[in-house]
């Protein structure tokens, strides 16, 4: 596009990517949840042996590290219409709590 034609382009609407993003975090700590009362489950379930109650209890800990940052987040994409991005180092312990909590909830079941 050329620069006078961007300059005539409408706006983009600030009020649905936001929204979108909101979203998308809240469902992350829903499914979050569900595997963190799963894992709890599953180690009262199945007997409380000391590496159940540890997957178990790391499971819940990478759970509230993921619920700090979607909250952190959600309170900045409602502060404005133009929310910052989120930070490297937020996103980056947002992926590895995620993929953590996968693991342990991957050995519990195992």
């Amino acid at each position: 596009m050329s620069p006078a034609a961007l300059r005539r382009a409408p706006g983009r609407d600030p009020g649905l990517q936001p929204e979108r993003t909101r979203l998308a975090w809240r469902r992350t700590t829903l499914s979050g949840t569900v595997v963190a009362v799963l894992a709890v489950k599953t180690t009262l379930h199945g007997g409380a042996s000391a590496a159940g109650i540890l997957a178990c209890a790391l499971c819940c800990a990478l759970w509230l590290a993921v619920l700090g940052v979607a909250h952190r987040r959600i309170r900045a994409l409602a502060a404005g219409p133009r929310p910052a991005a989120l930070a490297p180092r937020h996103a980056a312990a947002a992926v590895l709590c995620t993929v953590a909590m996968a693991v342990c909830g991957a050995a519990l079941v195992l």
